[in-house]
């Protein structure tokens, strides 16, 4: 922003460092629910702890750039939204390192409290997002989007990851902070918990986890006529897994036959655009040995998100007969 040199050349080139920073961060928060299921014995992976979300908030936050930064690289569109992006996730890697370290909000993980120390990192925040914001408002109109695309297209979907990612984060965000406004302005001793971000966070989440699939299957700039007939037998199937699921339980909870289907379907959309990728003639072994990295890291990002919201559903199902047992 400095420079005013934002282009495609700068989004390839944050994209490594924006990649690492996601893989550590991706690492930790499943050591993270690892150690508290098995090490504690909680009894569950995830329980939306403050100091939870504010792992998670960057997370999303990043995962949004990433993608965002794609466009920038592949499309030179979108440069003032990643600006925003990348702002917006070290942000709010630095509200975590407050809301650990300054005790304002009460959690089993937060440690080492000291408001001095809250009020230092509070300043550097201050700083960083006043200074970072008003960069970004000097340089708006040198980061002009070139590209031009269709409503249906792998442009389109990847506008829609960002914009439904975005809305996750300030779900996470408003819900985690709020005890905190609560207290401040109302006086009042509030608690957010699970069933808020049940209910306000998996919509998004959902919608994301439907579209990806779609999204990854489409051509850049326009789409017209795409291929898509494999990817139909995989939602049928998918709504039928749901369906059954849902009918074999006495409970009528969505949750986890909902989970079970789009875990399925996520999973089964990486296969099939691994297949797209190789061809139709023959020799796709030896084609798919040679795909790049790019294309197996987003696979497995996909399929581990896929076999994330499965086993999240699995464990929801579960628990949800041991209750009606």
């Amino acid at each position: 922003m400095l420079e005013g040199k934002v282009d495609a050349a700068w989004g390839r080139w944050v994209r490594p460092w924006t990649l690492a920073a996601w893989i550590f961060l991706t690492i930790g928060i499943g050591l993270g629910s690892w150690w508290a299921y098995y090490e504690l014995g909680w009894g569950g992976f995830w329980f939306w702890d403050p100091v939870e979300n504010a792992s998670f908030m960057p997370w999303l936050a990043g995962t949004a750039l990433f993608h965002s930064a794609i466009v920038v690289e592949k499309r030179d569109t979108l440069k003032a939204w990643t600006i925003l992006l990348a702002i917006l996730a070290f942000g709010f890697s630095l509200i975590g390192t407050f809301i650990v370290r300054s005790g304002v909000l009460t959690s089993v993980h937060a440690f080492a409290n000291d408001p001095e120390r809250g009020v230092f990192i509070l300043i550097i925040l201050g700083v960083f997002f006043g200074g970072a914001l008003f960069l970004f408002a000097l340089r708006a109109s040198a980061m002009d989007s070139k590209g031009v695309f269709a409503m249906v297209s792998r442009e389109s979907a990847l506008i829609a990851n960002n914009l439904l990612l975005a809305i996750s984060c300030f779900v996470v965000f408003v819900g985690t902070v709020w005890p905190l406004v609560a207290e401040l302005l109302m006086d009042r001793k509030l608690s957010v918990g699970p069933p808020f971000f049940n209910i306000a966070f998996t919509p998004f989440i959902v919608a994301l986890a439907v579209i990806l699939p779609i999204g990854s299957t489409l051509p850049w700039k326009r789409a017209k006529g795409a291929n898509l007939s494999r990817l139909w037998p995989v939602g049928i199937f998918c709504l039928a897994c749901v369906g059954l699921t849902w009918t074999m339980q006495t409970g009528r909870s969505l949750i986890g036959p909902v989970g079970l289907g789009l875990g399925v379907w996520l999973v089964m959309g990486v296969l099939i655009e691994l297949y797209q990728r190789t061809g139709r003639d023959v020799g796709k072994w030896k084609r798919l040995k040679r795909l790049p990295l790019a294309d197996w890291g987003k696979a497995t990002a996909h399929a581990g998100l896929g076999i994330t919201i499965f086993w999240r559903g699995r464990d929801s199902l579960l628990g949800r007969l041991r209750i009606l047992g």
